[in-house]
């Protein structure tokens, strides 16, 4: 088999860069400044981290063709100052404006979550963006059918004692899943709230680390819709309808392979935030 990488030697500096960052160990250096050897390139998993480190091209790998490369300058990145701004300021914007998200403003968005790392560099993560109304309702449909089921089997007398002994907590949601059904037949959609546009991150049902993977995504997404000027808020009802429901019904009827992750409401804001709050401090974190 070819190899899928080597190092161009007459270029190497033997700074053992490549060495250090490699997660799965495919280059060994026997001593400071020697010879870069490669010792398995059939285990490589493609992250990429070698070609990014080295400081002279010197590693040629297919994976990662020249045109795929691109130097950046770090002192182009956020100041902590400002990226310390941004996760302060960022929060779940649900009052949205008519407004429709740009789609230049969305495929940012989906490029940011889909440059989030992945367990053992599978990548593995799918997005779905769903702009079109009736799509829109079908997932808070969905959403609210859900809840109606479970509020059926929470009021289900025969079945409460046991319910209670399996989920202790789930008797604490009924007042919700009530208030969402009630103002939803009032025309009144407490799930997507008005949303223009629903991002559905997925990955495979067999992904073992699918939803870490996606979350990280979502993230990536979040914060840069924030820079964009774009509300938005993590689809927690859905996806726990989601897993309630168990059958892939949403995904299903969207066309999706895989299970639905993670999801974001996105929209125009009626106004942005300019104030931020203090998170509470104590007891949060401990140096050991």
């Amino acid at each position: 088999m070819e190899a899928l990488f080597h190092i161009n030697q007459p270029a190497c500096i033997r700074c053992g860069r490549c060495v250090q960052i490699c997660p799965s160990r495919l280059f060994a250096q026997e001593k400071q400044g020697g010879d870069i050897q490669v010792k398995d390139t059939a285990s490589c998993i493609g992250c990429g981290h070698c070609v990014a480190a080295c400081p002279r091209d010197a590693i040629e790998h297919k994976l990662f063709p020249r045109e795929k490369v691109h130097p950046f300058s770090l002192k182009d990145y956020p100041t902590p100052e400002q990226m310390m701004l941004a996760c302060k300021g960022r929060r779940s914007n649900r009052a949205f404006s008519k407004e429709t998200v740009p789609m230049e403003a969305l495929q940012q968005i989906v490029e940011a979550a889909h440059r989030a790392p992945t367990a053992s560099n599978l990548q593995q993560v799918s997005f779905t963006v769903i702009t079109d109304p009736q799509r829109l309702r079908q997932i808070t449909e969905f959403t609210i059918n859900v809840y109606r089921g479970v509020l059926k089997k929470l009021r289900n007398p025969l079945l409460k004692p046991l319910i209670k002994a399996a989920i202790p907590d789930a008797f604490r949601y009924m007042p919700v899943f009530e208030r969402l059904s009630r103002e939803y037949e009032k025309g009144n959609d407490l799930i997507l709230r008005g949303a223009t546009a629903v991002l559905l991150i997925h990955t495979p049902a067999s992904c073992r680390f699918g939803i870490e993977d996606s979350n990280l995504a979502y993230q990536n997404g979040s914060l840069m819709a924030e820079c964009l000027g774009v509300s938005q808020f993590y689809t927690g009802f859905v996806l726990s309808a989601v897993k309630q429901e168990k059958k892939g019904s949403l995904e299903k009827s969207l066309g999706i392979q895989g299970t639905i992750r993670a999801g974001m409401a996105l929209g125009m804001p009626a106004f942005r935030f300019t104030k931020y709050i203090d998170k509470q401090e104590e007891g949060f974190v401990r140096y050991l």
